[in-house]
């Protein structure tokens, strides 16, 4: 005679005589991991989405080297010079780092341009401060190995508050006009 056993639980079971109550006990074992997150948030301009064929989304509508076009969302600034000097429009976001079970709380927030725009009358410009004016909005990094500073030491689950634009050039050139598009990666590292 041949048996099969297809499935057989196991469990511990507890059992008393003459008495209406057991304590049956259970040991819960887990393996605690660290973990990390970074969250990209709408500040008071610009709305911040997700999608748009990356994590978030921030569209600032039409631009112009002369800031002829009201923003959709956020600020602008006016060239200095026009025609010579770039416009600026911008707006600020929030990021907010979260991090739990690291063995230090050291850390570092940076971002780059992964993905520039086509266009060569366009630029990605940041701040980590509200800018005055429009040298206040620097060029972001374009390379991985050399990336911007956001944050130094931020404290985790505290909201940051930045402020990221596009700089426009007055240059005049076939194909400087119609939609283009970004993507900036920002990298958190606890250590």
């Amino acid at each position: 005679m041949l048996l099969t056993l297809a499935s057989i639980s196991a469990w511990a079971s507890t059992q008393g005589t003459n008495t209406g109550t057991v304590s049956p006990t259970v040991k819960l074992n887990v393996t605690v991991q660290s973990a990390i997150q970074l969250t990209l948030g709408t500040g008071t301009g610009c709305a911040i989405t997700a999608g748009g064929g990356t994590d978030y989304n921030m569209i600032f509508g039409d631009v112009d080297a002369l800031a002829i076009n009201g923003p959709s969302c956020g600020s602008k600034f006016a060239p200095t010079t026009l025609g010579t000097t770039n416009a600026a429009y911008y707006s600020d976001y929030k990021l907010t780092p979260v991090f739990a079970g690291q063995l230090v709380s050291t850390n570092t927030l940076n971002a780059y341009v992964s993905a520039n725009f086509a266009k060569a009358n366009l630029a990605v410009v940041q701040s980590n401060s509200a800018p005055v004016t429009i040298s206040d909005l620097t060029l972001m990094s374009t390379n991985a190995g050399a990336q911007t500073s956001v944050a130094t030491n931020a404290v985790s689950g505290t909201s940051l508050t930045r402020y990221i634009g596009v700089s426009v050039t007055p240059a005049n050139a076939a194909a400087l006009t119609g939609a283009d598009a970004a993507t900036i990666t920002y990298t958190l590292t606890v250590q």
